[in-house]
C-alpha cells in the first residue's frame, strides 16, 4: 500500500481492477478545501491514458513490476518470441502486447515489463530509436527541396516511414519509435 505522498512517475498501481502506470502527477493545495492529487494514468494492457484525481492521503494498492532485457528472435503463428538475455528463457507475446511490432527486426533488444507476483508478461517496450535500412523509395528530384517535403520509404521490416526527399534506397536511417517518424541518417 502507498499513499498519494508516495506518487512518482513510473509507479505502478492497481486501480479499478487493472494495472496503471503514473505518467504525470501534480499535488494541488487550493486555498479553500482539502488538498488533492491530479494524475495521468496509463493502462499497461491497452495503453489508454486516463485522468484521475485522488484526495490527498488516500491509500492505493501498488503493484510490483520488473523490467527485464530481452532479444527479439522471430514471429510465427503463436506470436512474437523473445529471449531473456540473462537466463536465455523464451517468452511468447501476442501481437497486441507488442506496440510498433512492424519496426522490430531479428536480434532487436527490447524491454519486457513483468508483473512480479504472478511472473506474467504485461507489455513490450522497444527502444526510442531503431536503425533500419531502406529497401525501397522513389528517387528524389534534384532542386525539389525548397519546402519541407517528404516521401514514403519502405524499411527492411516492411514498415512505411515518411522520409525527406534526399534519402535514397539502401541508406541506413534512425526511426523514432515513439512518433513513428524519421529522425536522422546514420553515417
Amino acid at each position: 500500500m502507498a499513499t498519494t505522498a508516495d506518487f512518482k512517475n513510473g509507479l505502478c498501481l492497481e486501480y479499478n481492477g487493472d494495472l496503471y502506470i503514473i505518467t504525470e502527477f501534480q499535488h494541488v493545495k487550493p486555498g479553500k478545501g482539502p488538498a488533492f492529487v491530479r494524475t495521468k494514468l496509463k493502462n499497461i494492457k491497452t495503453g489508454k491514458v486516463i485522468d484521475n484525481t485522488f484526495n490527498a492521503g488516500v491509500k492505493v494498492t501498488t503493484a510490483r513490476v520488473e523490467q527485464r532485457p530481452h532479444q527479439f528472435l522471430y514471429k510465427d503463428d503463436m506470436g512474437y518470441t523473445f529471449m531473456d538475455t540473462n537466463t536465455f528463457e523464451q517468452v511468447i507475446l501476442e501481437e497486441k502486447m507488442v506496440p510498433f511490432a512492424d519496426l522490430l527486426k531479428d536480434g532487436q533488444e527490447v524491454t519486457i515489463l513483468f508483473h512480479a507476483e504472478t511472473e506474467t508478461p504485461l507489455t513490450c517496450e522497444i527502444p526510442p530509436f531503431v536503425e533500419l535500412m531502406i529497401t525501397y523509395t522513389e528517387p528524389g528530384i534534384k532542386g525539389d527541396t525548397a519546402t519541407n517535403a517528404s516521401k514514403a520509404a519502405i524499411v527492411e521490416t516492411g514498415a512505411t516511414i515518411q522520409v525527406p526527399l534526399f534519402i535514397n534506397q539502401d541508406e541506413l536511417i534512425k526511426v523514432d519509435t515513439r512518433t513513428y517518424t524519421y529522425a536522422e541518417r546514420v553515417k
